[in-house]
């Protein structure tokens, strides 16, 4: 059984307000996102309709939308907002440390 671990994923002025990027780690994908508040959050990277790279997506305030089919999901909870989507994402824990952000998976 692995144990759950910190891994810095990229700097706090990376991502500005309202964007997504892409963090690949150990052969996994994930999306690091920044709402129109300043919060940060992490997702699996794929969207979970047809797997396409959440990282090309559009953030709208707490939203991110797929590119590719529109879908919508609540970057804060994972959960899936529109259609064609209807599989939550995973979500990650996220904290801000020295201005660096770090998730835990």
């Amino acid at each position: 059984m692995s144990e759950e671990q910190w891994i810095e994923a990229c700097g706090a002025e990376d991502i500005e307000e309202e964007d997504v990027i892409r963090f690949d780690h150990a052969e996994r994908t994930f999306a690091i996102y920044r709402d129109d508040k300043g919060g940060y959050y992490a997702t699996d990277g794929y969207c979970t309709h047809e797997k396409f790279h959440l990282s090309n997506g559009l953030v709208m305030g707490s939203v991110i939308e797929c590119p590719k089919h529109n879908g919508r999901f609540d970057i804060a909870t994972g959960k899936a907002k529109r259609a064609p989507v209807c599989v939550d994402l995973k979500t990650y824990a996220v904290k801000i440390e020295n201005r660096k952000v770090f998730i835990r998976i």
